[in-house]
């Protein structure tokens, strides 16, 4: 039986990195795009394993040629634009990559012979707004985004679910939830403090650490899992539904700084960065995870304390390596 190949846009991002390791520990042959000039850094481990090529998913022949080429199995679209806060700052730019760039993506797996399926990464930032506002999400929910970020991906996903309906393309979409880990930058809340954190046990930084709304709940996944999950979603996914990756449970962004902190021997002072807090952030995100649970086999391995932990011994290595300017 040939091994499986895949095709992942967005390979050298933070869960790029990941599945490829995913990928490679369970037999596939791993083909990738690269952005031009774009570091491999994430993929240190695992880069001569691996084939690299030049991907700009906003040229379409670009797109058809690099895709095609391998004739892959499966194609991970993971390439975005995925910070929810700089999409306002970027919000064209964030239209175009994170839609624009999606259909092109579409266009080129059209276009690949013995295709079994492609699998879109989205978000639940699609949700938006919901009432109550502590229910339990699951995929019928009604999209209502009302960030840049979640507009692009609740258009591109519309548009992966067109391309069944309409073109019998195999493509299925994955809504993850948060998470986080090693790799991951400091735009994103856990790194952003572990960071801090890192940069005070060094003494790069004033023992103070800046933060946001610490009131807001998430449902926190680590991004092996969730990588995992895409996996699951490639050998067992049905075409045109949609799975939720998540851990289920709502964790306060205030009880993931506390937990960080118990993990430094500093006696660290907390203080509220107005420039961080953000007018259109939804105060509480939990998913329903049964569909994959039951379908995929889904199962959350990795504990939040474990990502904690993880993600801060990655920052103390990287602060001494690169000391903050």
């Amino acid at each position: 039986m040939p091994r499986p190949t895949a095709f992942i846009t967005g390979i050298a991002g933070f869960a790029g990195s990941y599945l490829v390791e995913e990928l490679l520990a369970c037999g596939y042959r791993v083909y990738g795009g690269l952005y031009p000039s774009e570091s491999t850094e994430n993929l240190e481990s695992v880069i001569n394993r691996v084939t690299l090529v030049k991907l700009d998913i906003l040229d379409a022949g670009n797109c058809r040629a690099a895709i095609s080429t391998f004739k892959p199995h499966f194609v991970f679209h993971l390439a975005a634009l995925a910070s929810v806060g700089q999409s306002f700052e970027k919000e064209r730019l964030t239209f175009r990559v994170n839609f624009e760039g999606t259909l092109n993506v579409l266009q080129a797996a059209r276009q690949v012979q013995n295709l079994k399926l492609m699998i879109f990464v989205s978000s639940p930032d699609c949700y938006g707004i919901f009432r109550p506002k502590n229910k339990t999400l699951t995929e019928d929910q009604p999209l209502n985004p009302i960030t840049p970020y979640g507009i692009s991906k609740a258009a591109a996903e519309q548009a992966s679910l067109f391309y069944f309906r309409q073109h019998n393309l195999p493509v299925t979409v994955a809504r993850s939830f948060n998470h986080s880990g090693p790799r991951q930058n400091e735009n994103f809340v856990i790194p952003a403090f572990s960071k801090q954190i890192a940069a005070i046990e060094a003494g790069l930084q004033k023992p103070v650490l800046s933060v946001g709304d610490l009131s807001v709940r998430r449902d926190l996944s680590d991004v092996r899992d969730i990588t995992r999950g895409y996996r699951l979603l490639a050998e067992k996914g049905k075409p045109g539904r949609v799975y939720h990756l998540c851990s289920g449970k709502a964790v306060s962004i205030q009880r993931v700084l506390d937990s960080l902190l118990r993990l430094s021997s500093k006696k660290i002072r907390v203080k509220v960065d107005k420039s961080r807090l953000r007018k259109s952030d939804i105060p509480f995100l939990r998913g329903d995870n049964r569909r994959a649970v039951q379908e995929l086999g889904y199962k959350p391995r990795y504990s939040l304390q474990a990502t904690l932990k993880d993600t801060l011994d990655y920052w103390r290595e990287k602060i001494l390596e690169e000391p903050m300017a």
